[in-house]
């Protein structure tokens, strides 16, 4: 009857320890997603200030040319 009980405690760890690693990589994956999201997210961003400096920098140009005339 020990043995029994041992045997099904000892499965009863082990299948949590499963679930624990199961868990724990599919919050890594959750993560990982995230942080790919941020970067592209960060990327467009970017390029939204660059472009943003460029019209910025034509119209001061154009404005300048229109002075000097």
């Amino acid at each position: 009857m020990k043995l029994a009980l041992g045997i099904c405690m000892c499965l009863l760890c082990c299948a949590c320890g499963v679930e624990t690693a199961g868990t724990a990589a599919t919050s890594a994956t959750i993560k990982k997603q995230e942080l790919d999201s941020g970067k592209k997210t960060l990327e467009r961003v970017e390029q939204k200030i660059g472009q943003s400096l460029d019209l910025q920098q034509q119209r001061a140009g154009s404005t300048a040319e229109r002075a000097d005339k």
